[in-house]
């Protein structure tokens, strides 16, 4: 498919300004100026139309095919909080006028949507305050480390070593790191983190341990049913307990990770409360803490005062300052809202039912299809697998592929070999996840009979097989680099 640029004929226009519209020369000084126009395409709006609706043709989508992504939760999102979110009282605020006295009246309907999803992320989570700036999951992750970090310098200590289980995501040691720490790898032991491993760990680096980040459901898909221990052998050295919110979805109405003793949580409200997820963006990572940290959190806070009216609070002695530009990606947090409100408690705590069910439900049906670890255990909205011996994991997912259907997370956690993981979501009907056991059922016998018959799929899409380091490392751009 030609690029756009390579559809441009000199002259040809998709739109036409009004001929008393002032040049930019007359809006501009000089030194702004180009001395060339840019290179740009020239199309008919027809064109333009055409090219990028058939571009979105080649694309796998939620909308257009399932997406069983594990780990990521790529689940169809409601099309209404897309139309809140972009409200013109929400849509065209100027960030800045929540700074002034005049503009913070303007901006009271904002302020209070804040506000109102501060107190139900706290219910949800059973956190006694957020912070909304974290701008994605992994930034949520370093905010949330690095308010660990300035609990123990306030406590007059410096602790250096961060745990983190070696199924964990691959963002937990990266942000960890980012942010100050040492890492220490905490052995796994029947898809859980070993509570031995633990004590050995806290023995040897006890005065150096700042805390361990953990998820629960785990990334095996496996409740931590060893945590009331972890969080006794954490509370006897005073180090916090982080939680990576990116399985939330699991738990919602069932368990509240403030109650079990978690310090700290990151949310991935663009997994958890249907924000689009995925392509860079948009994302919201908002960081909820227990009362140990709440001096920390960033600032500013939007507080209620006593006439009902609300305002930004950047009075926070002890805050580790801002994470990332005034209030983080505020439309997500409003589709967040928008979500949390449509559905209730009894709603969100639907939403972890199904997706466990949807969960449970494809891991027994591929029983005999696929090596399942753990296989007498439940799993919680998310499960692994192994490819049969002989065959490969990424073979089969780029066998999905052709067959219409994302392939799921392939090679991720690296302690289960040849691994498929996989998450159905709460949203994909029975019909679906039938469909799914049977393109792997029949793409499974197809590469027993003939293990090559795979090795070049897809061999049906526009783009087959590819390298992909070699893609990354020499991109063609341009159309006459291709």
């Amino acid at each position: 498919m030609k690029t756009i640029f390579a559809k441009s004929v000199p002259g040809r226009r998709a739109s036409c300004l009004s001929g008393d519209a002032p040049a930019a020369a007359a809006m501009l000084p000089d030194e702004l100026l180009r001395k060339n126009p840019p290179r740009l395409p020239e199309c008919s709006e027809l064109d333009v139309v055409r090219h990028f609706t058939q571009l979105s043709r080649r694309n796998f989508s939620v909308d257009a095919n399932f997406y069983p992504l594990g780990s990521c939760t790529m689940k169809y999102n409601p099309k209404f909080t897309e139309y809140v979110a972009g409200l013109p009282g929400f849509a065209r605020l100027h960030p800045l006028l929540a700074q002034t006295g005049r503009g913070a009246a303007r901006v009271q309907g904002a302020l209070q949507c804040l506000y109102e999803a501060e107190i139900l992320f706290c219910e949800l989570t059973g956190m006694k305050a957020f912070t909304f700036q974290p701008m994605a999951g992994a930034n949520g992750e370093f905010a949330g480390v690095k308010l660990m970090a300035a609990y123990h310098k306030a406590k007059g200590r410096k602790r250096g070593k961060m745990l983190i289980p070696d199924a964990a995501h691959g963002t937990n040691p990266a942000s960890a790191v980012l942010a100050g720490f040492e890492t220490i790898n905490l052995e796994s032991r029947d898809g859980m983190v070993d509570p031995e491993a633990l004590s050995r760990v806290i023995a040897e680096h006890g005065d150096d341990v700042a805390g361990l980040m953990m998820t629960c459901p785990n990334t095996l898909g496996l409740m931590e049913i060893h945590l009331p221990r972890i969080v006794d052998e954490l509370r006897k050295i005073d180090a916090l307990l982080y939680y990576d919110g990116a399985n939330m979805n699991a738990i919602m109405g069932k368990m509240r990770v403030g109650d079990v003793g978690f310090d700290v949580v990151h949310l991935n409200v663009h997994k958890t409360l249907a924000t689009p997820h995925g392509g860079g963006g948009p994302g919201a990572g908002p960081v909820g803490v227990g009362e140990r940290l709440l001096p920390f959190l960033p600032a500013p806070r939007v507080l209620r005062r006593q006439d009902g009216s609300f305002c930004l609070d950047y009075n926070i002695p002890q805050s580790v300052g801002y994470i990332a530009p005034f209030y983080g990606s505020f439309g997500v947090v409003l589709k967040a809202l928008a979500y949390i409100l449509r559905l209730g408690g009894p709603g969100l705590t639907r939403v972890s039912e199904y997706a466990a069910l949807n969960a449970n439900y494809l891991k027994k049906k591929l029983e005999g299809v696929l090596d399942i670890p753990f296989q007498e255990r439940l799993c919680a909205h998310e499960f692994v697998a192994s490819a049969p011996k002989g065959l490969r994991a990424l073979d089969l997912a780029k066998a999905l592929l052709e067959r219409g259907i994302h392939a799921p997370t392939v090679y991720f956690p690296l302690i289960v070999h040849e691994c498929l993981m996989a998450e159905p979501t709460e949203t994909e009907s029975k019909d679906t996840l039938d469909t799914y056991v049977e393109a792997l059922r029949d793409i499974v016998r197809q590469g027993l009979a003939d293990p090559s018959s795979l090795a070049q799929a897809p061999v049906g899409l526009p783009v087959r097989r590819l390298d992909e380091t070699a893609a990354a490392r020499n991109m063609a751009l341009t159309e006459d680099m291709g």
